[in-house]
């Protein structure tokens, strides 16, 4: 399949989504050419935030590849990733991402992606929502534990 069938299939399983009670987001997880996995926007069915298209489909890959870096595969979305998407492609460490509609479409339909983008262009201590470093307590402690595994799996 070529890149703008990949996009289509995106396009389709997001609009199938809406049809199913969903959110309008559809993702691929390609590896080698061939479809690992897909995912839809779950938000608003399973009542959990992060379910998103690329989330799910990520999610979906790993257990497929069994493994939790995506090297060497493509994401591939109905809609440029959010934040938290774009941050769990990176951790996910997939090679590529390729997206059909952008955050200012979304945005047209009313989702807070390009909020969201904005939002951290500005200085934290002007968020709504507080973000505050509380240092009284060793939060190095997990650090120090983690360090002193000789069996830890690094990630």
């Amino acid at each position: 399949m070529s890149e703008s069938l990949w996009l289509q299939r995106c396009v389709d399983l997001a609009t199938e989504n809406v049809a199913d009670g969903g959110g309008p987001f559809g993702a691929l997880i390609v590896k080698d050419g061939q479809i690992v996995s897909t995912g839809v926007n779950l938000v608003t069915p399973t009542l959990d935030p992060t379910a998103h298209a690329e989330v799910v489909a990520i999610r979906r890959a790993c257990q497929e590849l069994k493994t939790f870096k995506l090297d060497g595969c493509v994401l591939v979305t109905s809609c440029e990733p959010c934040p938290m998407c774009l941050s769990s492609s990176l951790w996910a460490r997939v090679d590529r991402i390729i997206y059909a509609a952008d955050r200012h479409d979304a945005a047209k339909a009313g989702f807070d992606d390009l909020a969201f983008y904005e939002l951290f262009e500005q200085p934290r201590d002007t968020w709504s929502l507080p973000v505050t470093h509380v240092s009284d307590v060793d939060g190095f402690k997990p650090f120090t534990a983690w360090l002193d595994r000789p069996d830890r799996v690094e990630y």
